[in-house]
């Protein structure tokens, strides 16, 4: 495959690309700000593009949304030092394709490549293990808006029951289960609109 490197520390730089062409790839280009890297992204297509997430010019979530508003058929690494969950949310929202941690490259670096090779995303272990932690917060923190009974409802409408199942489940009647759907939707803020409820329940499942 051919990679891209953009950062801008010199020796970080020099080591991502010693390590890239040790594992029998090519870095056609290298980068030390954001706004170059786009220009040569746009310009050479690289199959993979390792960002640095501070630089100058462009940091690499502007690099990222830029290459995706362009639609450019590249796969996207991030080497960077944030592990904070804000700076990886953002980055996921864009579709990064791998994330990565500095202090761990030398370790994950690889595995992050060979993942990428068979289709899939990369994410460090590292901020894998703080994103379990940080989805559990929030949802701690969403049923802590809802009673008992809407506690059970929501955890129903997630698993994907109809009102009718729900309703039976719960042993109430089905103008009922309505009821709690609708002050669930109302404690949680939600849209007033069809299914938003199942649609928030379903992506909140994925938090455990």
């Amino acid at each position: 495959m051919n990679f891209l490197i953009a950062d801008d520390h010199p020796f970080t730089l020099a080591g991502t690309k010693s390590f890239i062409e040790e594992s029998g790839h090519k870095v056609i280009a290298t980068c030390t700000e954001g706004r170059s890297a786009l220009e040569k992204i746009k310009r050479l297509l690289p199959d993979v593009v390792v960002l640095d997430i501070n630089m100058p010019g462009l940091d690499g979530i502007e690099v990222l949304e830029l290459i995706r508003l362009n639609r450019l058929p590249v796969k996207v690494i991030f080497l960077t030092s944030h592990n904070e969950m804000s700076i990886y949310k953002k980055a996921s929202e864009y579709g990064v394709d791998g994330y990565l941690l500095k202090n761990f490259a030398q370790e994950e670096l690889a595995d992050c490549i060979s993942t990428l090779l068979r289709g899939e995303e990369y994410l460090s272990p590292r901020i894998s293990s703080n994103l379990v932690k940080d989805n559990q917060y929030h949802k701690d923190q969403i049923l802590a808006k809802l009673n008992f009974v809407e506690t059970k409802v929501f955890e129903l409408v997630s698993r994907q029951k109809s009102t009718k199942e729900i309703a039976e489940l719960l042993f109430l009647s089905e103008k009922t289960v309505e009821a709690y759907r609708t002050s669930i939707i109302d404690k949680l803020d939600l849209p007033k609109e069809r299914n938003s409820l199942l649609k928030f329940a379903s992506k909140f499942s994925q938090f455990s």
